[in-house]
């Protein structure tokens, strides 16, 4: 399947609004994510039935060119099977006409994708984790969606209701008619919509072609560095030397109290057992609504808050420097791990990356062993150690006495000056080469296996590594002139902005 292009000066963009279904809306909603469901259930069995088939055969000794036929995933081949038996099946037989024929695309469009994925997993031609068999949805746990890529869809001119096929006029949330007056004006074509429930609520993603205008920054030769922590979510330092802390509102902390007495409220009611086979009782199910309602809140809260503060940093500066931050690693430390995903770093940078994009600005990514904390952004002095306890940066060369934080952020701001292309995604092309630090300044080092003796070659041996520094392990970076603290940069010609490192 070809991809679709866009047109030139056009962009694709999705709007996400929320719905307000009356009660047969909501009932036609339901209804055709259910029948999603149900297609890809049904292109599973489909699939996977020839697979044991020929298995339970050769177990028999049928000869290879005897075996059953293999069935193909491919999204025509599952839509003319499916197009041949819902009329037979008394699956589908009864009530397959009721929903739009998107639907049930939707859900075999999503049992060809998951073959191709475990195919392509399996002989090694996909990163990441291994992708196993598709499995079967759960009516109990599967996501409610349905993808509409024809028909009628489209936003009604009073701006409050969408129109969508077989469901028929939805009542918005909100007042959209800025999007009607852009499809009025032919600067925006919908092409596809994707309904889904979501924390409790209907959504409705409108996939749009949108004619791409630039939107001038406020300061866009400035630049900013982004120190990403848990006591301030971020420590912004700009190119001017400007400070400014945005506090860690920590909602899910705050939502703890009522989520003990929700979950125990819970756990006392009669809840359901897979293995026994016991429903939910009706008093359950109304405590563990009442349980993911606080849940669904602190989130709400959580992206209302990350958005507002990578907007704001997207619409004023022209470079925004970052950290390349570990967060699934960092998540392992059992005392902060409740606090570093409350705070997101990892969906901060994701919106810091589409919204400079969308402006025309730059991000760029530091390296995940660049050290903005232990860099003293004075003199460029380097130190070994610097544990996470230690708040305060002291430099043993110069003198400065800073907060730890704030000194990674001046070293960020700075990081940029030396920093040509895009440095989204890590996209670095360092104009000034560091020397070489010590091995303990910039990554963990290999250690020797106890009952193994060392030689020369290794990591951790008797001979000292010829890059080794002196006895404090500190040096001095050949670009120490850019990392200064008193000074601000000077040359904004290419509006770089600088970075910042999360504790």
């Amino acid at each position: 399947m070809k991809k679709f292009k866009p047109r030139p000066g056009f962009t694709l963009f999705a709007h996400k609004l929320a719905l307000d279904p009356n009660a047969t809306a909501s009932q036609h909603l339901h209804s055709h994510a259910g029948a999603a469901r149900a297609a890809y259930n049904w292109a599973v069995a489909y699939v996977t039935a020839a697979w044991w088939q020929r298995k339970a055969e050769q177990s028999y000794g049928i000869p290879e060119d005897q075996l059953t036929e293999w069935r193909s995933w491919s999204l025509p081949s599952l839509r003319k099977a499916f197009n041949e038996d819902k009329r037979s099946n008394p699956r589908f037989a009864d009530w397959w006409e009721g929903n739009s024929k998107e639907a049930y695309n939707t859900g075999l469009t999503s049992a060809s994708a998951a073959f191709d994925n475990y195919a392509k997993s399996k002989r090694g031609g996909r990163k990441g984790r291994k992708m196993g068999i598709p499995r079967f949805k759960s009516k109990r746990k599967a996501r409610l969606a349905c993808r509409f890529t024809t028909g009628t869809i489209r936003i009604e001119p009073d701006g409050h209701h969408v129109t969508l096929p077989r469901i028929g006029r939805v009542r918005l949330h909100e007042n959209v008619s800025r999007l009607r007056a852009l499809v009025d004006a032919g600067r925006m074509r919908i092409l596809s919509a994707t309904t889904r429930l979501h924390r409790g609520r209907w959504f409705v993603s409108i996939q749009v072609e949108e004619k791409h205008e630039l939107v001038k920054v406020a300061r866009p030769d400035g630049v900013v560095g982004v120190d990403l922590g848990i006591k301030m979510l971020a420590v912004l330092v700009d190119s001017h030397g400007v400070l400014s802390e945005e506090r860690n509102p920590r909602h899910l902390d705050r939502a703890q109290k009522k989520l003990r007495l929700a979950s125990r409220t819970t756990s006392r009611r009669c809840g359901p057992d897979r293995r026994t086979g016991q429903q939910a009782s009706k008093r359950w199910e109304k405590a563990n609504q009442a349980r993911n309602k606080i849940h669904h809140r602190v989130a709400n809260l959580r992206e209302d808050t990350l958005h507002k503060l990578t907007t704001r940093l997207a619409s004023e500066y022209g470079t925004i420097v970052v950290e390349d931050l570990n967060v699934a690693g960092m998540g392992h430390n059992r005392r902060l791990s409740r606090q570093i995903a409350d705070a997101a770093f990892g969906e901060i940078r994701r919106q810091l990356t589409y919204k400079t994009r969308r402006r025309g600005t730059r991000l760029v990514v530091a390296d995940r062993w660049f050290p903005s904390s232990k860099t003293c952004s004075r003199c460029g002095v380097v130190k070994a150690k610097l544990p996470l306890s230690m708040r305060v940066f002291e430099c043993d060369s110069c003198g400065l006495v800073l907060d730890r934080d704030v000194n990674a952020g001046h070293n960020l701001a700075a990081l940029a000056a030396c920093t040509t292309g895009t440095g989204v995604a890590g996209d670095l092309d360092n104009a000034v080469e560091a020397e070489s630090k010590p091995r303990g300044a910039d990554r963990r080092t290999r250690t020797t296996h106890p009952r193994r003796k060392a030689g020369t070659g290794r990591a951790g041996g008797t001979i000292p590594s010829h890059r080794a520094g002196k006895e404090s392990g500190d040096r001095q970076q050949a670009a120490s002139a850019e990392l200064t603290l008193r000074q601000p940069v000077t040359d904004h010609s290419s509006g770089n902005t600088g970075i910042a490192e999360t504790t």
